[in-house]
């Protein structure tokens, strides 16, 4: 039996123009409704492209196309809607409700419809959590299964691992929801300097290069949950006009994204806590020089976001008005550190480090060498200015597809970086700390500040008096 052409990992995928022609070809290049230019798809009817995503016995499409049609479709359709036009299109075209059904004609097209359904259930499974996918999904697969024995198993085979997945995403939701219950709990309690707090970070960790190891494990895992998807929904308008009330920002379609951006502002408060909770000079000092470790550690590691974080609970005013406890710190080290992560010039420093991080993976042999986390701020920023710039669609109506091959292209390479194993050894104790531990808020902080090293000022002394 004929076997679908195996679809190439993403990195092999877009080259530099964002798009790889020579995939598949399909016969109808220029079929209603599309427009290419030397043979790049640059717009299209939503029709014709919703058709030039069914496969027929003698097309598939071109897996780029595949995932960057799934990506941008949900700016113009419900991920249901479309996943029901496929359905009716693969039925209709391929006469899959004929009662004799010819178990020839199954097998030269249920490969392929099989393909489609992989690739869209892997690739995007939190679109599966919605009954309807989930309906529309099974119905079109006992079709195909209905004819042979083989697709029977290679549908389970599908349903299980979706499933699997699900499962998965909503362990890890609970976990989060506990997380988050436990930490957040403990902020009132944190209103002064608590002397019965004995823990800090250097006793449950005296080596900076292990925290950095376990902030890399929590990094990767929760870059790992995030979908293609949401970063697509985080911009979709909702439409007045559009009565459905399940529309996608009622249904918390960017949870694991916006879980992402708490943990980096949780890092950024707990370096600032760590630092301002000691009575001593010399302590605070240690504290500064030992999350300067950490941060540099995260650089050579390939942890951006991570190094980000630190060096943003470093600049906090609460920190950065300890004069005196800086004084005392060795700062060269923080400031190549502050100057690789310079906001300047569109962030050029930190846009060359990734790039050589992003290279190295490419060719690296050890899971070690393959981690890249993004500063991920800014690489939400850069797709929503991407969005913002270019138009979705044409004058004449079309789907503008050349802004979504970008976009493609940019989410594509986040979903090699987010497929890395962690190559380092697991710590409980330590990580248990990280996501737990109670931190200060804004006016603890400045209140934990001014106890260290007393106002300065008339405003300093106004905002002691008022916290006090």
């Amino acid at each position: 039996q004929e076997k679908m052409p195996q679809t190439p990992p993403f990195a092999v995928v877009f080259d530099s123009s964002g798009y790889n022609r020579n995939l598949y070809q399909s016969k109808e290049d220029n079929c209603e409704g599309l427009y290419y230019h030397d043979n790049n798809l640059l717009s299209g009817s939503l029709e014709a492209l919703i058709q030039h995503l069914v496969p027929n016995v003698d097309y598939y499409p071109d897996r780029t196309y595949v995932f960057t049609f799934l990506l941008s479709s949900r700016l113009f359709m419900h991920p249901y809607e479309l996943m029901a036009k496929v359905c009716h299109l693969c039925v209709e075209q391929q006469r899959l409700s004929e009662p004799g059904l010819d178990k020839k004609r199954i097998r030269k097209i249920a490969p392929k419809i099989l393909q489609l359904l992989t690739e869209w259930t892997e690739t995007f499974p939190y679109d599966f959590r919605d009954e309807r996918m989930m309906r529309n999904l099974k119905q079109l697969a006992q079709r195909i299964a209905s004819g042979d024995e083989m697709y029977r198993k290679n549908v389970q085979q599908l349903l299980q691992n979706l499933i699997r997945k699900l499962a998965t995403v909503s362990q890890y939701e609970e976990v989060l929801a506990k997380i988050n219950a436990t930490s957040t709990d403990h902020l009132t309690v944190l209103k002064t300097k608590p002397q019965s707090i004995q823990r800090d970070i250097i006793t449950v960790c005296n080596d900076p290069y292990v925290l950095a190891q376990q902030l890399t494990h929590i990094e990767l895992e929760r870059l790992n949950y995030i979908g293609p998807e949401e970063f697509v929904q985080a911009f979709v308008q909702k439409n007045p006009l559009d009565n459905d009330t399940s529309c996608y920002r009622d249904q918390k379609k960017t949870r694991n994204l916006e879980a992402y951006v708490e943990w980096f502002n949780r890092l950024s408060y707990l370096v600032a806590t760590e630092i301002c909770m000691p009575v001593k000079k010399k302590h605070r000092a240690r504290v500064i020089e030992y999350f300067i470790d950490v941060a540099r550690e995260c650089f050579n590691i390939g942890n951006f976001n991570s190094l980000m974080a630190i060096i943003s609970g470093m600049n906090m005013s609460p920190v950065s008005r300890l004069k005196k406890t800086w004084a005392k710190v060795k700062t060269a080290k923080f400031y190549i550190l502050e100057h690789q992560m310079d906001p300047s010039s569109n962030f050029y420093n930190y846009r060359t480090a990734l790039r050589g991080a992003a290279q190295r993976s490419l060719t690296a042999h050890s899971n070690r060498e393959k981690i890249v986390i993004p500063f991920f701020s800014l690489l939400i920023k850069d797709i929503y200015f991407l969005n913002e710039c270019c138009a979705n669609r044409l004058p004449n109506g079309h789907v503008n597809f050349e802004k979504f091959w970008e976009l493609a292209k940019q989410v594509s390479e986040f979903m090699m970086w987010k497929q890395v194993e962690c190559p380092f050894e697991r710590d409980r104790k330590i990580l248990q700390y990280l996501l737990t531990v109670p931190v200060f808020s804004d006016d603890a902080l400045y209140l934990a500040s001014y106890e260290s090293e007393s106002p300065e000022n008339h405003i300093e002394k106004d905002r002691w008096k008022t916290l006090r």
